[in-house]
């Protein structure tokens, strides 16, 4: 069992109405100037049997605060414009909390504005590369702006980590920003928001957590206790979305969807084990850089070819683990016995539950499969995942997603 240091200092507020007992209360703690962070204006609809949008629920608890707006935060969160713009609104307005509301993509844009804006506080920056280079990891994050969200899609887990991925279109990338600075210091989390999200949102969700899971699970080291968590947290997963499939406001079927979600990112399902490179979101990032798709559906079309080709092309020790750690997974949470039968059972269940399973099906043909290839070899890392990814690896994953 390996060394670990552990804490997150994030409140977590979990429960039915708990935004309208409680936003108040906590947003006293923070200053007067609050940036309010949402995405394509899903907030401002009224569900049913609701008397009012989530957005005016908020401005209306928050009425006494001074209050700004950032909209349009886009899924694959863009550093040009949404961080560029977040940043701005910070220093012009003197921002003292950013309260995000929405899903994950929206909680990772709002951590990379409040790092940026907290490190160079006080300083306009002069030129983009400058906020780039903190996102990127060229320069450290030294401050952060105090963050509190209202989380309204299981998925990212962004709610309970210190962590986010942010997209430059321009360059093709898609990198994970990171600073034990931007962990919100509250997350609200209310599962009945979840009961009109549309089922592909609630779908890509689930393949997204799934996968966090997956990558921690896979790995040299681990524990039986992790292995128990993270098998125990799959399996209620594959449980639960199929009943709120069958009754899209299934409350308890929702909770456990959120619980599993907002731990699946943050290290404590796998407290103990080593490492293992993330290569399967490695590799999705490069999908949904270049061609902008869901990244759960690009991950759960990535995920059962990544595990045969390390069954396939492993050896010796290596290929042994590989085979445990395979026949374990499909034994535990699906059922089933044997590496082709765990791998079959992933692919299936993502099958059976509507998410498409191929890359031509979310509109990517081989036209620039080798330059992706090339992209993630070149800049994440995968010679030294626990199964090691050379460029030839990562382009024969990609032609068998085709």
């Amino acid at each position: 069992m390996k060394n670990f240091d552990y804490m997150t200092p994030t409140r977590l507020i979990f429960g039915k109405g708990v935004v309208s007992e409680k936003l108040l209360q906590v947003m006293k703690q923070f200053g007067q100037r609050v940036l309010i962070t949402y995405g394509g204006g899903s907030i401002k609809r009224t569900a049913p049997g609701q008397s009012q949008s989530l957005y005016d629920e908020v401005k209306s608890i928050l009425q006494e605060k001074e209050l700004f707006e950032l909209p349009g935060i886009q899924p694959n969160p863009k550093f040009n414009p949404s961080v560029l713009e977040g940043v701005r609104l910070c220093q012009e307005h003197e921002i003292d909390v950013i309260l995000a509301v929405g899903g994950g993509s929206v909680l990772d844009c709002t951590k990379a504005i409040a790092g940026v804006a907290g490190t160079l506080k006080g300083k306009v920056y002069e030129q983009v590369e400058e906020a780039w280079d903190i996102v990127c990891g060229r320069k450290p994050t030294t401050a952060a702006v105090p963050i509190v969200d209202i989380i309204t899609m299981a998925a990212t887990g962004s709610e309970y980590d210190m962590g986010g991925v942010i997209s430059r279109t321009e360059t093709n990338d898609k990198l994970a920003y990171f600073s034990p600075l931007v962990f919100p210091a509250v997350s609200f989390i209310d599962p009945t928001y979840t009961f009109t999200l549309p089922v592909k949102q609630t779908l890509a969700g689930i393949a997204d957590c799934i996968n966090h899971i997956m990558e921690s699970y896979f790995c040299a080291e681990h524990i039986d206790m992790n292995d128990a968590f993270m098998e125990g947290a799959i399996r209620s997963l594959v449980k639960n979305v199929k009943r709120v499939l069958d009754n899209p406001t299934d409350y308890d079927a929702r909770a456990e969807i959120f619980y599993a979600t907002t731990l699946g990112c943050n290290g404590i399902y796998c407290l103990g084990n080593s490492e293992s490179g993330w290569p399967m979101h490695a590799m999705e990032h490069a999908l949904s850089a270049y061609y902008d798709i869901t990244h759960g559906e690009g991950l759960a079309i990535v995920t059962p070819r990544w595990m045969q080709h390390i069954l396939s092309h492993t050896t010796g020790t290596l290929h042994e683990q590989v085979v445990e750690r395979i026949e374990k997974f499909g034994r535990n949470v699906f059922g089933v016995t044997g590496c082709e039968a765990s791998i079959q059972a992933i692919h299936d269940f993502y099958r059976q539950i509507g998410i498409p399973m191929t890359l031509n099906e979310v509109g990517i043909d081989e036209s620039r499969l080798a330059e992706m290839a090339k992209h993630v070899a070149d800049n994440e890392g995968l010679e030294t995942a626990w199964v090691p990814l050379l460029e030839q690896d990562i382009l024969d994953i990609y032609k068998a997603c085709l």
